[in-house]
């Protein structure tokens, strides 16, 4: 079966082309056919394009709409000139996925999309203003260009969470509030985390409920995962992904008086905190300079700055209290995992992480974290180290058009009564 995967933003369309089934997922031998990325959408677009084991295509032209956008990648993916292994025609598309931020507390798991479910997404627009609106459209789009006879699924980033307990998910603030309103903490990025707990035990063998990890998915949005049994038992996001870790632009956890205080010292009103706290916060907030790792890193190493080192620094610190944490709560991790673009990608973060977590046990291999490849899986602890730490590149995508496939097969999904799939 070949999935094609979305993951529509306000004015982005990620995509990836896998080929999947149940065979494929049985020996772990899914293939991604092509990829590719369209960002500004509504004006003069960037495209790029790319065929699994061919040079990326790079172009830009104007599409006005995020349905113009699908029907540009669709006319991409199907054409001959584009030479996709088994894909010459919309036919030969058999499902999409689609990546859905939020599903508030109706959607436990991945489900294939009716009227009924596109009522539910949007019953949780008011719980994700910024994400749910722009995956409805790219619902809408996927069903307009390619027919009521593709099947669409929805996967989403909360459900994942869905099996963390009432300790763990409920804000001390009075239980009637969560009764009328659901405030409570949802957490995100749950097929990355979810991801990551497979692949964890794959590499090492183990079935899922000895899986007692915490993952740590660190890119221009951060999160950590407890994992205990291969479940997710707390997440460091909450009723938004605003909540926990320092990020690119968020600011992660802060003092709720921090609002009222700035609304008197500078005149503000709550929406413009908000997006202060969002967009202007976190590693760019306390740098003053960028949001990206990477220029940070240069700046520290090449200018000596203070504000740039102070930025990383605390960074590192955020992530490490959650891991003390977390640590707890398993009673005893058996590993850390670094993924996403700076978990994966920059081995001086992964050590200042590592530094100061000797009292659990880890004993960091500087060669070892130094020696990994992009994109390259491996462990970064010597083998006498008790808590182990590994490095394992996310595929989220992959997730997702498994979990495609599954729904259109009429399988299990994972957890699922009659049989338990890898992942």
């Amino acid at each position: 079966m070949n999935v094609l995967v979305l993951n529509c933003g306000s004015s982005s369309i990620k995509f990836q082309v896998i080929a999947t089934d149940e065979a494929r997922i049985e020996s772990d031998s899914d293939r991604c056919l092509a990829k590719g990325l369209i960002e500004r959408v509504g004006s003069l677009a960037l495209l790029r394009f790319e065929v699994t084991g061919r040079e990326p295509v790079c172009i830009d032209e104007p599409l006005r709409d995020v349905r113009a956008a699908l029907e540009r990648i669709v006319r991409w993916v199907i054409s001959p000139e584009t030479g996709i292994e088994g894909v010459r025609s919309v036919g030969d598309l058999h499902a999409v996925g689609h990546r859905v931020v939020h599903g508030g507390e109706k959607f436990r798991e991945s489900v294939r999309i009716d009227a009924s479910v596109l009522a539910g997404i949007e019953a949780c627009v008011e719980l994700a203003p910024l994400h749910n609106p722009a995956n409805l459209k790219g619902i809408r789009a996927a069903q307009e260009v390619l027919g009521p006879g593709i099947p669409q699924i929805a996967v989403f980033d909360t459900s994942y969470h869905a099996t963390m307990p009432e300790t763990a998910y409920l804000y001390g603030i009075p239980y009637h509030y969560y009764r009328r309103h659901k405030i409570r903490r949802y957490g995100f990025h749950g097929p990355s985390h979810r991801y990551l707990a497979y692949r964890y035990r794959m590499m090492l063998g183990v079935p899922k409920e000895k899986v007692n990890i915490v993952t740590l998915h660190l890119g221009n949005g951060c999160s950590a995962c407890a994992i205990k049994g291969g479940e997710s038992i707390n997440t460091s996001m909450g009723f938004t992904p605003l909540e926990g870790l320092i990020m690119g632009t968020r600011s992660g956890d802060v003092d709720a008086t921090v609002l009222e205080f700035l609304a008197h010292k500078e005149g503000l009103t709550l929406s413009e905190i908000v997006t202060m706290l969002n967009k202007e916060s976190g590693l760019l907030g306390l740098s003053g300079l960028t949001s990206d790792m990477r220029e940070l890193l240069e700046e520290e190493n090449e200018n000596g700055d203070r504000r740039a080192t102070l930025a990383i620094d605390a960074f590192c610190a955020s992530i490490r209290r959650r891991v003390g944490a977390y640590h707890v709560e398993l009673g005893g991790a058996q590993a850390l995992v670094f993924s996403g673009g700076i978990g994966e990608n920059s081995a001086d973060v992964r050590r200042r992480v590592c530094q100061g977590l000797e009292c659990l046990g880890l004993e960091f291999d500087e060669r070892r974290n130094a020696g990994l490849k992009k994109g390259q899986a491996g462990l970064i602890t010597k083998d006498s180290s008790r808590l182990k730490a590994y490095v394992i590149p996310t595929n989220e995508e992959l997730l997702i058009a498994r979990d495609a496939f599954r729904l259109v097969a009429g399988l299990p999904l994972p957890g699922g009564s009659r049989r338990r799939p890898k992942a």
